[in-house]
């Protein structure tokens, strides 16, 4: 089974860099090799066919035959010990408090601003910033409800932030998901693990959303709101408006009268006290944003200013989204909380500065550069991998609008051992643990691990041909 694996530069999950099973994949080591090939095969087509059944499928826009694909997965979990995932608790609850901090100031006071310790042009000039929401109160001073927030291991193991997400984070669902299906698979070698749960996360996400009701009524109306079937994430906002027990709606079910929210139901309409969003904020509300928008809520965002409405996430968070911004979260948390940050970021040049700039164009062929406001993997410049005919295009791209761009250091993120093609072989991973803010902080031990199913690949997204595994954190 595992012939084919190799140990290089990358941190390995399952092994030590002379090739022995770390202590605590040794369990899981020992019960995949006790296992043919053709038993795994069996396995992973039961897995598969558990997402089929269930509708857990993705689509990929701009494909040319629009199809529905089944979210690859990996059988073989992903595991971190009770000693590492401390770490990633305390680091994602210090960032998420520093990132709302940063917002709460950057449309009130702009202390921060002030003291030159982030540019005042960069925020500025961000598509994502919304002039609207100065001097806009929203429920707790909590801007960010919902985060995922992107991990990778480094060469050395250690675990640094590679970006935030702040807007619509999405792939919860397929985390919650994969757990299922993962207890169906290898059900004694789970329970020989002692793996902290994570099925309370939709509990959790409703407890987080009622703390955003602006009048704290004792049992205030809670909705999703998706675009629709259409969207990519559809299945998402189906599953969890399931496990929370709450309506999806779409933008037509509602309507604002005299600044209240209310959704029309066979029985009349029902007053909305909080809006769990899947829209971006440009299609949020045709009034005050794109007037061509059909997916959103006439007079939802005069509804929101005047306090009649709580949103998560708040409107106007993709400034704390961009990736140009993500660089100065480091200095953020020391000045918000004079704190060192606990989970580093990874190097990170912009290009809008003409000295960073100069080092991206020189060093194009080393370097991963991004554009501030994508994601998906889209916009992306991975330099090793590049050819010159694509170091020139993103060079023209830079020159002509340097303020959308960033680049990093190639970072060789860590494998894991995945089942492919009949043998288990290593492969690039990500984490995405997803951070909770109503009341209190909340993280549900584990997240999405994201696997770049292609041989070499660092890109793990879906969209370019990623998929997932089960991640397990462990009691002790």
């Amino acid at each position: 089974m595992f012939i084919s694996y190799t140990i290089e530069s990358a941190y390995d999950e399952m092994f030590t860099a002379d090739g022995q099973p770390r202590p605590h994949y040794l369990p899981l080591y020992e019960r995949l090799i006790s296992l043919s090939a053709e038993e795994l095969h069996r396995r992973q087509q039961a897995a598969d066919a558990a997402f089929l059944n269930q509708g857990i499928t993705f689509a990929v826009y701009g494909h040319e035959d629009g199809a529905e694909k089944i979210f690859p997965y990996d059988l073989i979990p992903r595991i971190i010990t009770a000693a590492e995932w401390a770490v990633i608790e305390r680091g994602l609850t210090q960032r998420i408090t520093a990132l709302n901090m940063f917002l709460r100031d950057v449309y009130h006071e702009g202390r921060i601003l002030a003291d030159n310790v982030v540019p005042r042009e960069l925020v500025y000039s961000c598509r994502h910033y919304r002039r609207e929401m100065r001097g806009v109160d929203v429920p707790r001073d909590v801007y960010v409800a919902v985060v995922g927030t992107d991990l990778v291991r480094d060469a050395d193991g250690r675990f640094v932030v590679l970006e935030d997400n702040l807007r619509v984070p999405s792939g919860v669902s397929y985390m919650l998901v994969n757990r299922q299906v993962m207890k169906r698979t290898f059900p004694t070698l789970f329970e020989r693990y002692n793996v902290r749960p994570t099925d309370h996360y939709g509990q959790a996400l409703l407890e987080t959303l009622r703390a955003l009701d602006p009048l704290q009524r004792p049992d205030p109306t809670i909705v999703l709101l998706t675009p629709g079937v259409y969207n990519s994430a559809y299945f998402e906002h189906t599953f969890l408006a399931r496990q929370m027990g709450v309506q999806l709606v779409e933008g037509r079910d509602l309507l604002v009268h005299d600044n209240y929210v209310y959704m029309r139901t066979t029985a009349g309409l029902q007053r909305v006290d909080v809006i769990y969003r899947r829209i971006d904020d440009d299609f949020i509300d045709p009034l005050a944003f794109r007037p061509d928008s059909a997916l959103g809520v006439a007079g939802l965002f005069n509804a929101y200013r005047a306090g009649n409405v709580g949103l998560a996430n708040a409107i106007g968070t993709g400034v704390a989204d961009d990736k140009a911004i993500y660089a100065f979260v480091p200095r953020m948390i020391r000045y918000y909380l004079a704190e060192e940050p606990i989970l580093p970021n990874v190097e990170t040049y912009l290009a809008y500065d003409e000295t960073d700039r100069r080092y991206i164009l020189e060093n194009l062929d080393n370097l991963v550069v991004k554009a501030v406001g994508e994601s998906g993997g889209y916009g992306m410049l991975i330099g090793p991998h590049s050819t010159g005919e694509q170091r020139e295009e993103f060079r023209r791209r830079i020159l002509a609008d340097p303020r959308n761009y960033i680049a990093q250091p190639t970072v060789m993120i860590s494998r894991a051992a995945c089942f492919v093609d009949g043998r288990v072989e290593p492969r690039h991973i990500d984490l995405r643990p997803y951070i909770l803010y109503g009341e209190k902080i909340v993280i549900v031990p584990g997240g999405l691990t994201r696997v770049a199913l292609r041989r070499g690949s660092l890109v793990v997204n879906s969209s370019q041909g990623g998929g997932s595994k089960d991640t397990w954190v462990l009691n002790d």
